[in-house]
């Protein structure tokens, strides 16, 4: 790492880190000199990321966390401090689906859903925030979706949590912009794990590609870089904003 890293001095919590996007930032975030902790529900995948990032050079520590429960989340924050330093970029990234048509959800599924995606969320940035605000200085990043923006056919609950999130993207914006934390909020479209059954179904894929400008999925490591730029000094004067790196699906206003 070089001192001209975009992220060197930083201390970055990754939420669903094992795979995916949250991978793909995990890494991309290492290489621009970021100390990054490794957060998933899983530990043997947080601890390959870790492995990858430390083996090519990097600072990394791999954490358990289910981010539904606050204590775990309190927990793992510390543990992330107190190993890596002060935590200045929180990227809140873990997701799941339960998907079903409304009128056949379940009180688990819409749950499950709003524990993870919103919660969860809730609970890490609370857990940051307090540290955030003694040293004067913070990037908070929230992983949201189209799906939020414009609603979506079998996940009702993922498009109510992940709408919920750019509520509090600009709440969060506006009560931290005091203390020098900026609070955003990307909404991708990537190739990842979530998106395997609509990716894996060719009528569904075709109809969902068409509806893309650029007609195609995007990797998750070209999502990365923008999680990159939001955490970074060229995104200091930026809050409450949602990106959408989408191929131009949603065209936000």
């Amino acid at each position: 790492m070089t001192s001209a890293a975009r992220l060197a001095g930083r201390v970055a919590v990754v939420t669903g880190a094992g795979q995916g996007l949250g991978r793909a930032i995990a890494i991309r975030y290492a290489t621009e000199g970021a100390r990054v902790a490794v957060v998933d529900i899983n530990i043997d995948t947080a601890k390959a990321v870790a492995e990858e990032i430390t083996t090519a050079g990097g600072t990394a520590i791999a954490i358990a966390c289910d981010v539904s429960d606050r204590a775990a989340v309190n927990d793992a924050a510390a543990r992330a401090a107190a190993e890596l330093g002060p935590i200045t970029v929180l990227v809140s990234n873990a997701g799941l689906t339960r998907p079903a048509m409304l009128w056949k959800m379940t009180d688990e599924q819409w749950s499950t859903v709003l524990d993870i995606h919103l919660n969860g969320s809730f609970y890490w940035l609370q857990a940051v925030v307090p540290r955030m605000q003694e040293i004067g200085k913070g990037s908070i990043i929230f992983t949201t979706s189209s799906a939020g923006i414009n609603g979506t056919i079998g996940q009702i609950n993922y498009s109510s949590a992940k709408a919920a999130l750019l509520g509090m993207t600009r709440s969060a914006a506006r009560e931290l912009a005091g203390h020098n934390i900026v609070v955003n909020a990307v909404a991708p479209a990537a190739a990842t794990p979530m998106t395997e059954g609509l990716r894996n179904n060719d009528k569904l894929n075709d109809n969902y590609l068409q509806r893309i400008p650029l007609k195609r999925w995007a990797e998750a490591e070209e999502i990365a870089g923008t999680y990159v730029f939001l955490a970074s000094d060229d995104a200091k004067y930026m809050t409450g904003q949602v990106l959408a790196i989408d191929g131009g699906l949603v065209m936000v206003r």
